[in-house]
């Protein structure tokens, strides 16, 4: 081949170059391994693939670990394999071949002899590239050339030329590029045709298990957690590994080191410095120091804060180039925590005084675009909190406050907020942050300031969305002060509010009403307008809404549950509670103000069973709850379990105590008052005070048919069966009072026959109470009726009812819940059809009668008749006691 062709002496005989130079042979050698280097099964693996397609493109920013891979790769290989590291001085085409064709020379895919190899360094003939890519077509087995750090060679011209050559050379060559560059090869048509093969930054990085396996080989023996904290934060990143490694190792506590590291101070800066942030444009450099103060950031924020236009191009850039600039996708990208860390750290020592300023421009930008969350952080972090809590208030979030998902990261964003700040928006923020924590003075003041800010702006609809948060809050402070009006005034001013807002942004935050009528309903509640409160509650409680209106949906069941309690029916008060409990514990709720409600009426339902053990383990978790020293219903519902659990107990002066719920509030609530009052009562006749018990009675009334079946079965205690009489007559249940009553009210009669000398009335009526209580398992007022009763338990007839569910002869030791004796009906043998039994297991999956009915195939008159033949032959009258029931006796 001729000199016009870009050819001329063989390498093999000259060893130089064609710019005259020696070869450098450390360009051709793999690079060494070192001692702590990791081989990583899984790459070795994916890169084999390799051998199998013509090109394969292993691309990484800087330190990802993507050389020492392939090197550790190329040397298992069997094929020939030429290795050449690309410099930046291969820029002219006839340099670059040369050394390409002096690997090849070198790994043995081409004989010394051969004839052929660029003579010119600027450029190189088309007849020396097409002989080259014939030659190596011929050949038997395929020859692998590696070109790492091709990053460097930036000519579409050497691109062109290498595609050439590797589309020609056909089966005989295997390309693979390392690269921290997407190279010019038109990638696409590859793979499109299935004959590439890449790994990229995310594939390279490395695993937890990785990472610990590579600080060991480092001699670091650290927990999972420490490994998987620093993977965290270096993105598994090969080279953040290693550094953070070796300093590591000089540390007295290598753990703590890896956990508190200073980035900015370390080698792993020296390492991003160099190799990313020098050597780029002014331009480039500034934009990564001023996006370095955003978690994520898009070309149109990147704008507003360097104050250019250009943003979007060199965002492109520097991804493209593996810059530790991540795409997030939709335009979005963010930069790698480490080089973060690093970049603020040099905003600060080379533009001093900016960062509040950016974070502004930021906060403005995302504001205006919808972004809440990083609008309330860049507003604190810039200082100007009237931004940050205009646009909470103006979003209708004021509620994300309480929802106890984001309330702590919220309030804590909000603690440095000082006297500057003067807006309503800020008055609301802080008087939410009060009352969140209970604190009724400060929260009660600064509500009252924003209040009067509000009255004294003109009527514009741009402050809508602020009285509507003050709403919020004036029905919060209405159910912490007991108020059930000014609840009211606030839902109804809500309610006119609502037409000013536009319909999105109510539907974005349904936590907001959904908290406002959980406030009313509690308030309701406390004024004992059970009704009203049930109706409310029972909407809050079945509103879809997701996460954010976990927190209302909880306490409103804890409400209802406690309503349930509170008319006489525990097991369905256990089932409310237990799912207000469980809906909790799954969304992961850090248990604010409130959430216990439920466990508290689990205590009283335990209480009322004499599972007195249970009670006590279920107050102690309550008692550990934050802030519930001023919420009237759930301190109410606290007063009623423990006072009753200590009276229980014998401990009749602390029960005194313990019965008057310690809050203040604007109105009494008449089931508190009334249950306080029993409470008391009893603990006198328990001290041998009949005359003060009944006296401490006057005032409960009717209207509370719990709390005057328990004030009958006191004066019939006294010796005033007349009184207990009136007290019964005056109950009104109205079709809706639970087991509860219908059990005391027909013990409290019991007794009245029996101390009269009908017998035979007072084991009517026992024997009509065991079936009721039976079925809640209500055991308190049998074991607390006194000496009267256990004749009447002994007869065979209503020994027989309470077999196995009511001890005969006061509570179980140790207070431990009731260990039934042997069920008379589990020592019966029952048989179940097979169609009884199918029925019953649906019912154990909680299936209704119209869906078993479908399931089946059958119609739902059928179902019931299987479900009450089963019933009957279990001995039971509930779906889910007939379900325990068979899975006690092995049925199901």
């Amino acid at each position: 081949m001729g000199a016009s062709d870009g050819t001329g002496r063989s390498p093999a005989d000259t060893g130089t170059d064609p710019l005259g130079g020696p070869y450098l042979r450390t360009r051709f050698a793999l690079p060494a391994r070192p001692a702590t280097f990791l081989r990583r099964q899984r790459l070795i693996v994916h890169l084999n693939q390799a051998l199998r397609t013509p090109l394969t493109v292993v691309n990484g920013a800087a330190g990802a670990g993507k050389t020492l891979l392939t090197a550790d790769w190329a040397a298992g290989l069997r094929l020939p394999t030429a290795w050449l590291t690309v410099e930046t001085g291969d820029q002219p085409p006839g340099v670059f071949w040369a050394y390409v064709f002096e690997s090849l020379r070198v790994c043995g895919a081409r004989a010394g002899g051969t004839p052929g190899a660029p003579a010119d360094p600027s450029g190189v003939g088309q007849r020396l590239l097409a002989s080259l890519a014939a030659e190596l077509n011929a050949l038997d087995r395929p020859v692998v050339l590696v070109l790492d750090e091709y990053d460097r060679m930036t000519g579409r011209e050497i691109a062109e030329q290498l595609e050439f050559v590797l589309h020609h050379a056909g089966q005989g060559l295997r390309l693979v590029l390392v690269t921290r560059t997407e190279p010019l090869l038109p990638l696409h048509r590859y793979r499109a045709s299935g004959e590439l093969t890449e790994i990229r930054g995310s594939e390279l990085s490395f695993t937890p298990e990785e990472a610990g396996a590579l600080l060991r080989l480092h001699g670091l023996q650290l927990p999972e957690r420490a490994a998987s904290a620093l993977v965290d934060r270096t993105r598994g990143w090969a080279a953040g590994l290693r550094l953070s490694a070796l300093a590591a190792r000089e540390s007295t506590d290598p753990e703590q080191y890896l956990k508190e590291f200073e980035a900015d101070h370390s080698t792993v800066a020296d390492f991003l410095l160099a190799e990313v942030l020098e050597g780029r444009t002014p331009e480039e450099q500034d934009l990564l120091l001023r996006v370095s103060v955003l978690d994520r950031f898009c070309p149109d924020l990147a704008n507003a804060l360097t104050l250019r236009t250009d943003a979007g191009l060199l965002l492109a850039g520097l991804h493209r180039e593996n810059a530790f600039i991540e795409r997030l996708g939709h335009s979005w990208y963010r930069l790698h925590p480490l080089f973060r860390e690093i970049l603020r750290a040099h905003l600060r020592e080379r533009l001093p005084g900016v960062e509040p300023e950016l974070h502004l421009r930021a906060a403005r930008w995302l504001r205006r675009s919808g972004f809440l969350p990083e609008t309330l952080a860049h507003g604190a972090a810039g200082g100007d909190f009237d931004l940050a809590a205009g646009a909470l208030v103006d979003d209708l979030a004021i509620g994300q406050l309480f929802t106890g998902l984001r309330s702590d990261a919220l309030a804590q964003l909000f603690a440095g907020m000082g006297p500057e700040a003067r807006s309503p928006a800020s008055d609301l923020v802080r008087a939410a942050r009060a009352l969140a924590r209970r604190d009724l003075a400060r929260g009660m003041n600064r509500l009252g300031q924003a209040r009067n800010e509000l009255s004294d702006a003109e009527d514009s609809p741009g402050l809508a969305a602020a009285r509507l948060s003050c709403a919020l809050l004036e029905a919060l402070a209405a159910r912490l002060t007991g108020c059930p009006s000014r609840a009211e005034q606030a839902a109804a001013t809500a309610e006119e509010l609502r037409h000013d807002l536009p319909d999105h942004l109510l539907d974005e935050h349904p936590e907001l009403t959904a908290l406002l009528m959980t406030h009313v309903g509690s308030a309701r509640l406390w004024e004992g307008r059970f009704d009203d409160a049930r109706a409310v509650l029972t909407r809050v409680a079945g509103a879809p809404g997701g996460l954010t209106t976990v927190l209302p949906r909880v306490e409103s069941m804890g409400h209802l549950a406690l309503l349930d309690y509170l008319t006489g029916w525990l097991g369905r008060a256990e089932r409310r509670a237990l799912a207000a409990v469980s809906e909790a514990e799954r969304a992961g709720l850090p248990r604010p103000p409130g959430a216990g409600l439920g466990r508290l009426v689990l205590a009283a339902v335990a209480v009322d069973r004499q599972e007195l053990g249970r009670a006590r383990v279920l107050l102690d978790e309550t008692a550990r709850l934050p802030a519930r020293e001023h919420d009237p219903v759930p301190t109410a519902g606290r007063a009623l379990a423990v006072s009753r659990l200590l009276l229980d107990d014998g401990e009749t002066d602390a029960a005194a105590k313990a019965a008057e719920p310690a809050v203040s509030t604007a109105v009494v609530s008449p089931w508190a008052e009334g249950r306080a009052a029993v409470v008391r009562s009893a603990a006198c006749l328990a001290d041998g005070r009949p005359d003060e018990a009944v006296r401490l009675l006057h005032g409960v009334g009717g209207d509370q048919p719990v709390c005057a079946v328990e004030a009958a079965g006191i004066q019939v205690a006294a010796g005033r069966p007349r009184a207990a009489a009136e007290l019964l007559g005056a109950v009104r249940t109205e079709g809706r009072a639970g087991p509860a009553v219908s059990v005391g009210v027909a013990l409290v009669r019991a007794r009245v026959a029996q101390e009269s000398g009908d017998t035979v009335t007072a084991r009517r009526l026992v024997a009509r109470a065991l079936l009721d209580a039976r079925r809640e398992r209500l055991r308190r007022p049998f074991l607390q009726a006194g000496d009267w009763i256990e004749p009447l338990l002994a007869t065979a007839p209503l020994r027989e009812l309470a077999e196995g569910w009511l001890p005969s002869g006061g509570p179980p030791a140790d207070g431990e819940p009731v260990r039934p004796r042997a069920d008379p009906a589990l020592l019966v043998p029952v048989e179940l059809s097979g169609r009884e039994r199918d029925v019953l297991r649906r019912l154990a999956r909680m299936m209704s009668t119209e869906e078993i009915a479908a399931d089946l195939y059958v119609s739902v008159n059928t179902v019931k008749t299987h479900l009450k033949s089963a019933y009957r032959k279990l001995a039971v009258n509930r779906r889910g006691d007939a379900v325990r029931r068979a899975r006690d006796l092995g049925l199901l």
